[in-house]
């Protein structure tokens, strides 16, 4: 079995069995009520896609960084506010999903993900800089984040429009 889906099914735990399936390459545990994860989902060192969308987890356990091999991780709609600093070493990562969640800023452990291609932190409260000591939380409708290689050249050009007036911006308050 590459694939398995327990999604849509009111769980409110994992079930214990799960670390015995060593060998799955797809977890999807979406809309269920959950609010952990065990630190036994370490043991699935072959997943390449694990989807946690619409659950109640407000923590995640370190040893989400033992996934090393995986290429999706899709976290939003809960009630994250931090991601485990271990979430550096999933060093395959390409898509990262944390819309819908509680972060204020953007989890400093992403900034090791060298293959990370897309990042959606849509409709966070996000914190800016407003002034020198104030901070303001804005609930970011959109924030999602694409390397730069994956953008058409007319795309690519408006992105940088649009970052060169933010910079002009934060000079102005600064």
């Amino acid at each position: 079995m590459d694939e398995l889906d327990l999604s849509r099914n009111l769980l409110r735990k994992i079930p214990d069995f799960i670390k015995h399936f060593v060998s799955i390459t797809v977890l999807d545990l979406h809309s269920n009520y959950l609010e952990e994860l065990p630190v036994s989902i370490g043991h699935l060192q072959a997943l390449k896609a694990l989807n946690l969308c619409n659950n109640r987890l407000t923590s995640l356990p370190s040893e989400l960084g033992l996934l090393t091999n995986l290429h999706i991780l899709y976290l939003g709609l809960n009630q994250l506010t931090a991601l485990p600093g271990t979430i550096g070493n999933l060093k395959e990562l390409q898509q990262l999903g944390l819309s819908d969640n509680l972060f204020t800023c953007v989890p400093s452990c992403l900034g090791k993900l060298k293959k990370l291609e897309r990042l959606n932190l849509d409709r966070n409260p996000l914190l800016t800089q407003q002034m020198p000591g104030h901070k303001m939380a804005v609930a970011a409708d959109s924030f999602y984040m694409v390397k730069e290689s994956l953008l058409c050249e007319k795309c690519l050009d408006k992105c940088q429009t649009q970052k060169e007036k933010m910079e002009n911006t934060e000079v102005f308050w600064n």
